[in-house]
């Protein structure tokens, strides 16, 4: 037997030839996927943001893993396998929270983590004898380790992902991990993670942790960070704001090699947190006072905003532009709220019938910077244009080196240097992904249905 493992992208234009640069990290699905196939199985895999895919290569399954940005590109994909009776299976995020639409396209959907379920899909293929829906009914213990043999004839950037955990405890409305974890969280055994640190480090590397929220559960959080001081690793992950109040937990941080954390600040109107159930931002002191701790302790901050909230104005988002900007962020993120599929955000909307689309991801109108519904103190036309001015502007040459004049920055020329190509990236990735088309414009094909 012979699987084609594949990694969709989110768009091309008609007679694009490259990619979003910053959207070109490893991907970890395929991986885990890999690892999970058995060894007299063989196995390719195809990175559809880097590469064409031979349709017509032999091959006995497909697997592809979907997010609600890629489903429609995911759909001709496998569209153009099952033209050549190849069956198609899909699982991910988006085949999770919309089962019943990924079910017209795959011959079979995974629902929920793959862990406990892609062995026995694979047996049952093997055996002829496939079901059209695996569903899970229990989160995994993750002790597989993804194999990244499958990564070899592709450049990435020079970044190493690794996973700890899965899932995150808050529930904040337009969060479609929330929906997919159901607010719950999950570890690898510490063991099994130093041992895939060890193979996977490379000198003058990051370490990415790619956990939703690695601080969800602080105590888990710290006998890691215990374990990895020795080790004198450098590394970045994801966290809730909280962490910024647990001296302790910043400690740990920047013994164990932290070096910064992507933390979803959403907002600065305390109206807009409560409505998105993050009211927990403001606490003691809130953004201003949290940054001022993350900085003691010598970390970096990337810092991700959502705009389009029923409280927010043009100047309420240009201040919040001007704050990033004062509080010297490493990276920011001031993007238009999405409302994904199987969140309370999307129902929310839907209910009130502000949706534009019935589902913007697959509709031929829409582009990537659009906004998919109807904001409340503005037009969408007006809301795109802000989020995409604030890009402009905090990414601009000006702001950059601005930015870059802050002591947390200067403190480590190796972070300075990092700081400066990841801005410079940025700053030229504004206008490449903007506008992008949900799926291939080059594709003349038609999408094939189950029936």
């Amino acid at each position: 037997m012979h699987v084609t493992l594949i990694h969709p992208r989110v768009g091309r234009r008609a007679g694009q030839k490259g990619y979003v640069r910053t959207w070109k990290m490893e991907p970890m699905p395929p991986a885990t996927l890999a690892a999970l196939i058995p060894s007299e199985v063989e196995r390719c895999f195809f990175d559809d943001r880097m590469e064409a895919i031979p349709f017509d290569a032999p091959t006995d399954l497909v697997a592809i893993s979907v997010e609600t940005y890629t489903a429609k590109r995911a759909y001709q994909i496998a569209s153009e396998y099952r033209r050549r009776g190849v069956p198609v299976v899909m699982g991910g995020f988006h085949a999770t929270l919309c089962p019943d639409e990924v079910e017209r396209y795959a011959d079979s959907v995974v629902v929920g983590e793959a862990e406990l379920l892609f062995p026995e899909l694979i047996d049952d293929y093997r055996a002829g004898t496939p079901k059209r829906r695996y569903t899970s009914a229990s989160r995994p213990t993750h002790k597989v380790r993804p194999d990244r043999s499958i990564y070899a004839h592709n450049r990435y950037l020079p970044v190493r992902l690794v996973e700890f955990a899965r899932g995150c405890r808050f529930s904040c409305d337009f969060c479609a991990i929330q929906s997919f974890y159901k607010s719950t969280h999950t570890h690898r055994d510490i063991d099994q993670v130093l041992e895939e640190i060890a193979a996977v480090r490379r000198m003058g590397q990051m370490i990415f942790f790619v956990d939703d929220n690695i601080n969800s559960s602080p105590g888990k959080a710290k006998e890691l960070m215990r374990t990895l001081i020795p080790l004198k690793i450098r590394w970045v992950s994801q966290s809730s704001i909280n962490v910024a109040w647990d001296k302790e937990s910043l400690d740990l941080m920047r013994r164990s090699g932290c070096q910064g954390v992507l933390v979803g600040l959403e907002s600065l109107n305390p109206d807009n947190l409560d409505a998105m159930d993050k009211g927990f931002n403001l606490m003691k002191g809130g953004p201003s006072a949290a940054m001022a701790a993350f900085r003691e302790h010598g970390l970096r901050v990337y810092g991700t905003f959502v705009f389009g909230y029923d409280h927010d104005s043009p100047e309420g988002m240009r201040s919040t532009l001007d704050w990033a900007r004062d509080e010297a962020l490493f990276i920011g993120a001031f993007n238009h709220i999405t409302p994904f599929p199987g969140t309370p955000l999307f129902a929310r909307l839907q209910e009130e019938g502000r949706l534009l689309y019935d589902a913007w991801w697959l509709d031929e109108g829409y582009r990537y910077g659009e906004i998919p519904f109807r904001p409340a103190g503005m037009s969408p036309e007006d809301l795109a244009d802000i989020c995409a001015e604030a890009r402009r502007v905090f990414y601009s040459w000006p702001h950059i080196f601005r930015r870059a004049a802050h002591r947390v920055h200067l403190r480590d020329p190796w972070m300075l240097l990092n700081f400066l190509v990841i801005n410079a990236m940025h700053h030229f990735d504004i206008d490449t992904r903007m506008g992008m088309p949900m799926g291939d414009e080059d594709w003349k094909g038609e999408l094939l249905e189950v029936t």
